[in-house]
């Protein structure tokens, strides 16, 4: 009888530590969500920005930065490719490259090599409007975090705080579910107070972006024409 009630007693003690271990997980999802919902619905009034990505996939290293300004629909893009492999047949030779465009009153322009702005003979696709619409839209759009994707997909686990580009975040550990390798693991630190992003990390791709300047006035060096356009839409 004794022998009975002590594991009648040790069983309701596993699953009394099952049901405090499952609620405690439960409460710390739900609280990532609401924090990640936050960040969510303050990524809709993003009106500027400055964003940079370094990524280190395989024998490859990829400098991306953005610069946007919504208001007067401005968009400045650089990009630094470099490709080290140097053993055939993976790769044929070494590259390098680096471009930069900006897409301002409605023509994109390409920095060429004695530093002036001409006029791109091939659209690319970086538009301003098209990408500030998309952030008011709540749309995911790079180079930002996919926040609605990892509420829906991820698990979310709160982090310690620290700083970013002069700003107090929290850092949250997402593991996303059906990523590459089944499993991919990022990072997000989001502001204390306005939840917007100011980092992000990703393991498979070896990345990391950092954001600043957030509804800003940001400096552009601009074609002539783009700040005629602009001053005089700045004048109406």
């Amino acid at each position: 009888m004794g022998g009975r009630y002590w594991l009648w007693l040790g069983a309701r003690l596993i699953l009394a530590i099952a049901l405090v271990a499952w609620a405690g997980s439960y409460l710390g999802t739900s609280s990532g969500e609401k924090e990640f919902q936050k960040t969510l619905e303050a990524m809709k009034h993003i009106r500027s920005f400055r964003a940079s990505t370094t990524a280190t996939p395989y024998s490859q290293k990829n400098e991306l930065s953005w610069e946007v300004d919504c208001d007067r629909n401005l968009l400045h893009f650089q990009t630094h490719y470099v490709d080290s492999c140097t053993n055939p047949p993976d790769c044929d030779k070494q590259n390098d490259f680096s471009q930069e465009e900006l897409d301002g009153s409605s023509h994109e322009y390409v920095r060429q090599s004695d530093g002036s702005w001409a006029a791109s003979k091939y659209q690319t696709g970086l538009k301003a409007v098209g990408l500030c619409g998309r952030l008011a839209q709540g749309a995911e759009i790079v180079p930002f975090p996919p926040i609605a994707t990892m509420i829906k997909r991820g698990i979310l686990q709160k982090g310690d705080k620290k700083t970013v580009n002069g700003v107090r975040c929290r850092e949250w550990q997402v593991t996303l579910r059906g990523g590459p390798g089944g499993l991919e693991h990022d990072t997000v630190c989001l502001g204390l107070d306005d939840r917007l992003p100011y980092e992000m990390t990703v393991d498979w791709a070896r990345s990391r972006t950092s954001f600043s300047d957030y509804n800003t006035t940001i400096q552009f060096d601009l074609p002539a024409e783009v700040l005629q356009a602009t001053s005089a839409s700045g004048s109406n």
